[in-house]
C-alpha cells in the first residue's frame, strides 16, 4: 500500500513539474513574441565583425549589442552598380550572409542593429571582397560544339548553384540576336543540346545568368550543325526475341511507330503483360543504319505518372543484320557490350514538372507527357540497325509497361 501511495505522489510531482515548465516556456515565448516596444532608446552597435568570403558573397560574424529589446541585425549593400539588397538576421544569431555580388572586388556593407521599437543603431561599415561568382566561373568553363541539328553546350558547375544557361541566335525576322533557349540547372555538370537548325553555318551565342540578375559576357561562335532527320517509321519492323515481354490487350508493338500519341478514337500503343521474372522489353528494326541523335517518347496519357508508364529505362542497339538474343537488363553502363548488343543510353523519365508526388499530379504534368519528352543519345554511341527498349521500373511500380509512341532522330550511315 505504501508503494502505491509513493508512486501516486511521484506522479503528482511529475505532473506539477511539467506544468511549471510549460508555464515558464509560455511566459518566455510570450516575451519573445512581443511585437512592439515603447522603448525608443537607440541600440548599441554590432562589434568585432569578421568576414569570410566565398564565391559571390561573404559570411559576417559579429558580437551583438546587449540591448534588451534587440530584434534583428540588417545588412544593406549593393551587388552591382544598379541593384541594392537588404539581408536581415535574427537576434538569436550572430552571423549574416550577404551574396549575389556581380564581381570579385571590394563592396561596402552597412550593418545596423534594430530594436522591437524599430529604432536602428548607428551604422557599422565593413568591406568584403567576394571570390569570383559562380555564374562567371560557369561561363569560363563553357564548351560549345556542333551537334545533330544544333549546338551542344557543356559547362562545369562545381558549386551546384542554380543558374540559367541562355542560348541566342539570329532571328530571321529582324536579323538580331534573340533568346532561343533557356536551360536551368543546379547540377555539377551541364550538358545538353539545342536542336532545330539546318546543317548550315550558324552563329550562336551563350551566356550565363543567376538568381540575382547577374549576367555574364556572351560567348559567340559559328558552328555548322550536323545533319539529322527523323527516322522514317515506314521502315520499322518487329524483331521478336525470346526475352521480349509478352503483348497484352492487343496493344501490339507496331503501334509504337503508327504516329498516334493519344488514346482518342481507339488509338492504342504498346502494352506488356510480363510476370515479375520477365524483362519489360521490346526489340525492333529501323530498316537502315543510323547514328542516333535523340528520341521522343510519349507515355500513356490516361496513366500520367502512374501504372506502367516507364520511369527508368535503357536503350540498347545492334549493328548486326540479325542480332542474336541476349539478356540485356536495364541500368547497364553506356557502351557495355553484351553479345550483339551495346548500351546506347540509360534514362530517367523526368519527374513531374509541378513538383507534386506521383498520384497527386495535375493537368500540367499530364500535358507535359502528352507533348512528348525528348532524350539525347550520347554522341559516342555507335550507329545501329536494331533498337531494344528495356524498362527497368515504372511510375506505378507494376510488372507491366506501356507507351504510345517513339520517334527517333539521327543521321543515316
Amino acid at each position: 500500500m505504501k508503494y502505491c501511495v509513493n508512486r501516486h505522489i511521484q506522479s503528482l510531482i511529475c505532473v506539477l513539474l511539467i506544468s511549471i515548465a510549460f508555464l515558464a516556456s509560455c511566459q518566455k515565448d510570450d516575451k519573445y513574441r512581443q511585437p512592439e516596444s515603447t522603448d525608443k532608446t537607440k541600440p548599441g552597435i554590432v562589434t568585432d565583425v569578421k568576414v569570410k568570403n566565398f564565391n559571390g558573397g561573404a559570411i559576417l560574424t559579429y558580437t551583438l549589442p546587449t540591448t534588451e529589446n534587440l530584434l534583428y541585425v540588417v545588412a544593406d549593400y549593393k551587388i552591382n552598380d544598379k541593384v541594392s539588397r537588404e539581408t536581415k538576421s535574427s537576434y538569436f544569431l550572430d552571423t549574416i550572409r550577404v551574396e549575389g555580388f556581380s564581381k570579385s572586388q571590394d563592396y561596402t556593407i552597412t550593418l545596423h542593429a534594430v530594436t522591437r521599437a524599430n529604432v536602428a543603431s548607428d551604422p557599422v561599415t565593413i568591406t568584403v571582397h567576394p571570390d569570383t561568382p559562380y555564374y562567371q566561373l560557369i561561363r569560363k568553363s563553357l564548351l560549345l560544339a556542333p551537334d545533330f541539328g544544333g549546338i551542344n553546350i557543356m559547362a562545369l558547375n562545381p558549386g551546384k548553384r542554380a543558374v540559367a544557361v541562355n542560348m541566342v541566335a539570329i532571328d530571321p525576322a529582324n536579323g538580331k540576336f534573340e533568346i532561343q533557349d533557356q536551360h536551368y540547372s543546379s547540377t555539377d555538370t551541364i550538358d545538353y543540346s539545342v536542336r532545330g537548325y539546318t546543317a548550315n553555318p550558324t552563329k550562336f551565342g551563350v551566356y550565363v545568368s543567376d538568381q540575382f540578375g547577374n549576367v555574364s559576357d556572351t560567348s559567340i561562335i559559328t558552328l555548322t550543325p550536323l545533319f539529322e532527320e527523323m527516322l522514317p517509321k515506314s521502315k520499322f519492323f518487329t524483331y521478336q526475341t525470346n526475352s521480349d515481354a509478352a503483348i497484352g490487350y492487343g496493344w501490339e508493338l507496331p503501334n509504337l511507330w503508327n504516329g498516334l500519341t493519344d488514346e482518342s478514337g481507339g488509338s492504342i500503343g504498346w502494352h506488356t503483360t510480363a510476370p515479375p521474372n520477365k524483362l519489360l522489353q521490346c526489340t525492333f528494326g529501323i530498316g537502315a543504319t543510323y547514328k542516333l541523335s535523340h528520341f521522343v517518347m510519349w507515355g500513356r496519357p490516361s496513366a500520367s505518372y502512374g501504372y506502367g508508364n516507364p520511369r527508368d529505362f535503357t536503350i540498347w542497339g545492334s549493328t548486326k543484320d540479325n542480332p542474336a538474343d541476349a539478356v540485356t537488363p536495364g541500368g547497364t553502363a553506356v557502351g557495355t557490350v553484351v553479345g550483339d548488343w551495346v548500351v546506347l543510353g540509360n534514362y530517367h523519365f523526368p519527374n513531374p514538372p509541378s513538383g507534386l508526388l506521383p498520384g497527386q499530379t495535375n493537368a500540367a504534368d499530364a500535358a507535359f507527357i502528352d507533348a512528348g519528352v525528348s532524350f539525347d543519345v550520347p554522341f559516342i554511341s555507335p550507329a545501329v540497325k536494331y533498337i531494344r527498349l528495356d524498362v527497368k521500373d515504372t511510375w506505378g511500380g507494376v510488372y507491366y509497361t506501356h507507351l504510345m509512341e517513339l520517334s527517333f532522330y539521327g543521321s543515316p550511315q
